[in-house]
């Protein structure tokens, strides 16, 4: 097994030296950009050398984000060279505006496509968008990192895909992972037979059924979990057993709603520290939920491992005409240090809305938490006591339980 560089391998003796180096370093070239540095002007970064130092730095959340871009646009400060100084300007929806940069593999995706057996001798059939967003240029980005060709194909237009791919003898799909299916479905319909061997997909779910039917047609699939503001933040190897943080980012999981990290294995909003020089974005909150899985990976890489995406943290939920953050769930939990986790549920009861929290405390009732359920949430609602560890472990603090229909 040849891995992409030594990184990968390292101790975690050896990962954590390197990790006292990078942060300082990192966070320090992060005052460079106007945003970061009145972010991080109480802060010194000789002193944050460890996970536990982080943990205790601000968080950075998109809105935040894009409230800075349309005062100060294109990058809301938060980038250190000017935008003139970057190759590409890209806009996501939002509209969020990121940056891009063609040399060194910027968004780090080489690793994810050489952990998928994709290398000299490939032709990649990048089916990423190349208009206005990010995602074609970064999985482009990626296979020149490894040596392997690229068919800009974009998105759409699956007769000409299917032509070019049996044309060229293209014998990787990069994109999304339903598309695949697309392109398929049409090639067999145009009697045509494809090269593909392997897949290399994100941006949604690859449900296991899906997996399977790409394996039945000879196709391995792996995929990745990356961002336009981040790049590859993580990424499935052979041993397909959850996905490996890269090198060049440091994820915490913690409480929705905050900046506090969870034990492993509890499921919590993804944060992301990426060492990228240009735009070094610190504690950035993606939104998403994962859990740590514990252990190194079968494959022989050694950083942490997470699940993967399962699922969004933003729970932001009307009740009675109000809406209900998990900023709120976590500063009723904060007032009392006996309350392990908190639930907060909105059902309905007739043609009207019912509040409940549920707590894990060692109290016998609810009656003590009523004032600061309704001080935090601005509503009163019902108060149920359950157990310490009864509540389900899937990130969520808010559950809405309405029907819609």
């Amino acid at each position: 097994m040849t891995y992409f560089d030594e990184l990968e391998t390292r101790d975690h003796e050896a990962r954590a030296k390197a990790l006292a180096s990078d942060l300082p370093a990192a966070l320090q070239r992060a005052r460079m950009a106007p945003a970061l540095a009145r972010l991080l002007r109480e802060v010194e970064p000789d002193q944050v050398r460890d996970r536990v130092a982080l943990a205790r730095l601000p968080v950075i959340r998109k809105a935040e984000l894009s409230e800075a871009q349309k005062k100060s646009p294109p990058f809301g400060g938060y980038a250190t060279r000017r935008a003139s100084e970057f190759d590409h300007i890209f806009q996501s929806p939002g509209p969020i505006y990121e940056p891009g940069r063609r040399d060194q593999d910027w968004w780090r995706l080489g690793r994810f496509l050489h952990a998928s057996g994709v290398g000299r001798g490939d032709i990649v059939q990048n089916c990423f968008g190349y208009h206005l967003t990010p995602a074609g240029m970064m999985f482009e980005s990626g296979a020149r990192a490894v040596d392997a060709a690229v068919l800009p194909a974009g998105t759409g237009q699956t007769e000409l895909q299917v032509r070019a791919a049996v044309d060229i003898g293209t014998t990787c799909y990069a994109g999304t992972p339903d598309f695949l299916k697309v392109i398929l479905d049409r090639a067999d319909e145009m009697g045509e037979s494809l090269s593909l061997t392997k897949a290399v997909v994100g941006g949604g779910a690859l449900f296991p059924s899906l997996r399977q039917a790409y394996a039945d047609r000879g196709i391995v699939t792996r995929q990745c979990y990356a961002t336009a503001d981040l790049g590859n933040i993580a990424y499935e190897t052979d041993a397909v057993d959850g996905m490996i943080v890269d090198e060049g980012v440091i994820v915490e999981i913690v409480r929705p709603g905050t900046g506090d990290p969870v034990p492993d294995g509890e499921v919590g909003e993804v944060l992301v520290t990426t060492l990228n020089p240009d735009y070094p974005l610190i504690r950035f909150a993606t939104g998403d939920l994962s859990a740590v899985l514990s252990g190194d990976s079968p494959c022989g890489r050694t950083n942490m491992r997470i699940k993967g995406w399962m699922g969004r943290a933003d729970q932001t939920t009307k009740i009675k005409g109000m809406f209900v953050r998990p900023e709120q769930v976590a500063a009723l939990v904060s007032r009392h240090p006996e309350i392990a986790r908190a639930r907060v549920i909105a059902d309905r009861e007739g043609e009207m809305d019912v509040l409940t929290v549920q707590l894990e405390s060692p109290a016998d009732s609810g009656d003590a938490y009523a004032a600061s359920v309704a001080d935090t949430l601005k509503m009163k609602g019902r108060v149920q006591i359950v157990p310490p560890g009864s509540l389900p472990n899937d990130g969520k603090v808010i559950e809405d339980r309405r029907s819609y229909d």
